[in-house]
């Protein structure tokens, strides 16, 4: 035993006091620490809440899809820099229990704080009616898209086409949005805008729109949609233009919204295998004749669109697929089966052999034979 314990201020007395003070400076640091933490964070919600840029009273343009969620409309306000972080904006728009925020094209600018644009965007008080709007549904075609854009523009359908087709726009609009791959520029994919034109609705402040802002905004809200999904686009391991591609596949295959999932992951199952994907819309798409019935010999078309003769996604989009379609693409619906048939009244029928396959197919084609006679 030390021959100090019992003395008062002895080397054991002092060693405590010293421990003491350390964990007295350590307790201090912390504290420091946590307030230093709670005022910047204090601090950096406040500015966020606040007007992006309060000198500035320009209005913006923005554009709330139908359907659009808090998270959503959050991103598009910071895109638009009328607001600091989406994430403060999603987390404050939730707890002010304000309701549904309504979607529409609203004026708004960057010296509106937070409160301001929620209350606007729940109110519409400062909704502006358009001058033209017009819907492109899901699963049109180019052809299709560029008559939409013809009668609401003033403009001509082979106008319109000559635009789409123009290598020096499409570039143009690649250097803007990345979702546009290079692939695109491949001579055998019939129109390289196909699958990138959003199908939505569109407003516009003039009576008759350019053509060329008209499929810049359709564009423009393809990248918007991709991008909302880029986390599951990166774990998917595949390019914006095959989840666009096999997207309006499944967008023609598809009568019903429960079958997209489906369908998407029969799909994946016959890549998997390295079975031909057998879709008869790519068929109706390479031989441009899209008649409802497809013929025994039309599936040997020598096309790179025609999936009944080559392996693998075909070279392009066929269609425009809409938001439920990309979203069937990169959450598949995970099933043992390998074919399916669709029957004229919406149904599609899902097997797992190719016997089972061609007996549904025996029993009901003639639904579509009957169906093209009444055509």
């Amino acid at each position: 035993m030390s021959q100090y314990n019992d003395v008062p201020g002895g080397p054991a007395g002092s060693g405590k006091k010293k421990r003491k003070k350390k964990v007295l400076t350590v307790l201090t640091v912390i504290i420091v620490l946590l307030a230093a933490a709670a005022v910047f964070g204090y601090t950096y919600i406040k500015d966020a809440l606040g007007p992006a840029d309060a000198g500035n009273k320009k209005d913006v343009t923005v554009d709330i899809p139908i359907g659009s969620s808090v998270s959503t409309i959050g991103k598009i306000l910071e895109e638009k820099n009328l607001i600091k972080n989406s994430m403060v904006f999603q987390v404050y728009a939730k707890t002010k229990e304000n309701g549904n925020l309504q979607a529409g094209v609203y004026d708004l600018n960057p010296s509106m704080n937070m409160d301001q644009l929620i209350a606007a965007l729940k109110n519409g008080k400062v909704y502006r009616h358009p001058e033209t709007s017009f819907t492109v549904p899901e699963g049109f075609i180019i052809p299709q898209i560029a008559e939409v854009i013809a009668k609401n523009t003033g403009s001509n359908k082979e106008d319109v086409m000559k635009l789409m087709n123009d290598p020096s726009f499409v570039k143009e609009l690649q250097k803007e949005f990345s979702v546009i791959d290079n692939k695109v520029y491949n001579k055998k994919i019939y129109y390289p805008l196909e699958g990138y034109l959003f199908p939505a609705k569109y407003e516009f402040d003039e009576k008759q729109p350019d053509p060329k802002a008209v499929i810049t905004k359709m564009v423009q809200k393809t990248q918007s949609v991709m991008d909302v999904h880029q986390e599951e686009i990166e774990k998917s391991g595949k390019k914006p233009f095959e989840i666009l591609t096999l997207a309006s596949m499944i967008e023609e295959e598809a009568q019903r919204p429960e079958d997209r999932p489906k369908i998407s992951g029969v799909f994946y199952n016959r890549l998997k295998k390295g079975m031909k994907l057998d879709s008869d819309p790519t068929v109706k798409y390479a031989r441009k004749n899209f008649k409802v019935q497809v013929l025994y010999k039309e599936l040997k078309v020598d096309s790179p669109y025609n999936t009944y003769k080559y392996k693998g996604l075909p070279v392009g989009p066929i269609a425009s697929p809409g938001e439920e379609a990309i979203k069937a693409v990169l959450n598949p619906a995970q099933t043992s089966f390998y074919f399916f048939y669709a029957r004229p009244n919406g149904q599609v029928i899902y097997t797992k052999t190719f016997d089972e396959h061609k007996k549904i197919v025996q029993k009901y084609r003639n639904e579509w034979q009957e169906r093209a006679g009444k055509n």
